[in-house]
């Protein structure tokens, strides 16, 4: 199978089984969102989503959270991995949106990555579910699944080779919806250590399942 048809025939699958896919941290401004982003990195969304209510609630513009200081920030997160530091970030890019950026959160990679605690992922993810732009966040679950399916070859082994990757070959207007179809399937059914093979539809499309399981030579074929 041509990597098109993979593409193809992968993009369809999910469109049909999962219509409608998109971040589950919860927030409601871009700011909130940016904030959430900054807490998730190597944190569950579900984690982050039980902390940021009173966070945002007492800190709900960049003018208040960059008034404030990491130390008090820290008593709100303490909970997430690595607080301190997010702590500190959370200040440091409030007081940076206000400076810099009239309070307003910016929509370019150039600009977000200038932020404290927003590298190219949180930045990526801005731009994607914010601003609907047509940006690739790599992050574990996109990393895997992409490798497992076959939509990326061995030799991408940085998440910055999987994003040109998968820029590449997946259509401008199905970016902002792909990014999320790849970290739901990592993160309910194509899992790091138990993956959902059996219940996985995407079985007979998937480089992982046909060379561990060996299953048939239509699947064998389909990875030629």
């Amino acid at each position: 199978m041509r990597k098109k048809e993979r593409y193809e025939k992968i993009l369809a699958w999910f469109r049909a089984n999962r219509p409608v896919a998109e971040t589950e941290l919860h927030y409601g401004s871009p700011f909130e969102l940016l904030i959430a982003v900054i807490l998730s990195a190597q944190c569950t969304d579900k984690r982050v989503n039980q902390i940021t209510p009173p966070l945002f609630r007492d800190f709900p513009t960049p003018e208040a959270l960059a008034a404030t200081t990491p130390e008090v920030v820290f008593e709100y997160i303490r909970s997430v991995s690595y607080p301190n530091n997010k702590a500190k970030h959370l200040v440091g890019m409030a007081q940076m949106l206000v400076e810099n950026f009239n309070s307003q959160v910016p929509d370019t990679l150039e600009e977000l990555v200038r932020l404290p605690g927003v590298g190219r992922k949180t930045a990526n993810v801005i731009q994607s579910v914010v601003f609907n732009k047509a940006a690739m966040a790599v992050d574990t679950h996109v990393f895997r699944v992409s490798h497992r399916l076959g939509l990326v070859s061995d030799r991408c082994t940085t998440p910055l080779s999987v994003e040109k990757e998968l820029m590449k070959n997946i259509p401008e207007a199905d970016i902002p919806i792909a990014h999320h179809w790849l970290i739901l399937h990592g993160r309910y059914v194509c899992q790091a250590r138990t993956p959902q093979c059996d219940t996985c539809g995407l079985q007979l499309l998937c480089k992982y399942y046909c060379q561990t399981y060996k299953v048939n030579q239509e699947c064998s074929k389909s990875h030629e």
